[in-house]
Parts: C-alpha cells; structure tokens; sequence
C-alpha cells in the first residue's frame, strides 16, 4: 500500500464500507439469498478480505522488512493498525451512542 498509515487505516475502512455497502444492498436485492451459493459467496468474500486487508496492512511493512528497515517496518505496521483502531472504535461509539 503506502508508506502513509493514515491512508492506509482509511483505505480498510473504505473497503470495509464498499463490502458493507454491497452486503446490504445485495441482500434487498437477492431473490433467493438462503441457496448453495450463498456460503460459497460468503466464503469468497471472506477469501478476498482477508487478502485485501493483508495487503493494505502487510505489503509495504514486508517491503520495509526485506530492505532490511525492521523498525521502520514495525512502526509502519502499528501505526497502520493504530490508526485503523482508532476509526473502529469511532465507529462503535457513533454506534451506541445513537447518534447515526
């Protein structure tokens, strides 16, 4: 992804907005949501999350890594997870607090 771990906490949040967007759409949208594809569906979109989170959080860390920069692999890593950590928590307070 990018060096910048404000970019990187907001692009995981956006992706998770994007797949939350479509997850709730998609299910006004499904005629027959209870079929044999819905586990296969939901089974590759927890595939693909799984790999797109790992690349936002993981790609440029392991670039730093292999450059031999571990700390700044380190740092880039937390701060990534920290920033990302600080949305998820305004998320959950804007959720109980009723206020969206």
């Amino acid at each position: 992804m990018t060096k910048n771990p404000f970019i990187n906490g907001i692009a995981a949040t956006g992706y998770i907005i994007l797949i939350a967007a479509v997850m709730n759409f998609g299910s006004k949208m499904a005629s027959h949501p209870n079929t044999f594809l819905a586990p296969i569906a939901f089974i590759s979109l927890f595939t693909l999350s799984a790999a797109v989170m790992g690349y936002i959080f993981c790609y440029q860390p392991a670039q730093f890594y292999f450059e031999n920069k571990k700390k700044q692999a380190v740092k880039l890593f937390l701060e990534t997870t920290l920033i990302f950590a600080l949305i998820t928590v305004l998320a959950l307070v804007l959720l109980f607090s009723g206020r969206i």
